[in-house]
């Protein structure tokens, strides 16, 4: 992959919410999958799906109430 898709990549899924801390822990690969999910969702739904997107592949808990 070019570097120039995995700094794209970073920087959408930073525009949409994902925490510095969890994004450094993200490999490359699914930080541009995830991008590549998030261009495809419409725009209100796409915190909401990324961080869904974090918890499924195991980069952040559900927080339990």
């Amino acid at each position: 992959m070019s570097d120039s898709v995995a700094v794209d990549a970073k920087r959408i899924l930073l525009r949409y919410g994902a925490p510095i801390a969890i994004l450094d822990k993200v490999s490359e690969v699914h930080r541009i999958e995830f991008a590549r999910e998030i261009a495809k969702t419409t725009l209100t739904d796409r915190e909401p799906r990324l961080n869904e997107l974090l918890v499924e592949n195991g980069y952040i808990e559900v927080e339990e109430s």
